[in-house]
């Protein structure tokens, strides 16, 4: 497996596992950063080990010497992965109601039965709910 496509598949399992209007896919950060900064971590990164946090200390530690491509999308991809991470942690805070209500055979905790629930379309989910749902991409 050659560099980009290890990185690639790095930054999408480590942001899955971990999210503003519309955010953007976990892989479409991902890509954006391997197609953008891929010869720039290989020149600039070797050995670090590349998970996520580690690998945007690498690049911003070497900011001036890398292309303007990736300096430029780097950083976008990054607060991408961010803004649906905490797109993520938004649903279990906004929804936490619409569960208790609509979802009776849910488990508090239980994120996945929780979205599965509330993705079979209840009528009066609200309209905060709805909208954390669909920004964390899980619709």
């Amino acid at each position: 497996m050659g560099p980009i496509r290890s990185l690639i598949l790095i930054l999408a399992i480590a942001a899955w596992s971990q999210a503003s209007a519309q955010t953007i896919k976990f892989e479409d950060s991902a890509g954006l950063l391997g197609a953008s900064c891929a010869p720039d971590i290989v020149a600039n990164c070797r050995g670090v080990n590349l998970d996520p946090a580690r690998l945007k200390d690498c690049l911003y530690r070497n900011e001036d010497v890398l292309s303007p491509q990736c300096k430029n999308d780097y950083a976008r991809a990054f607060d991408a992965i961010q803004k649906r991470v905490a797109a993520h942690s938004a649903v279990t805070k906004l929804c936490e109601r619409d569960v208790a209500k609509f979802c009776p055979g849910v488990q508090k905790g239980d994120r996945s039965k929780a979205i599965a629930c509330l993705l079979t379309g209840p009528r009066g989910v609200s309209i905060n709910c709805n909208k954390a749902v669909s920004e964390a991409g899980y619709r």
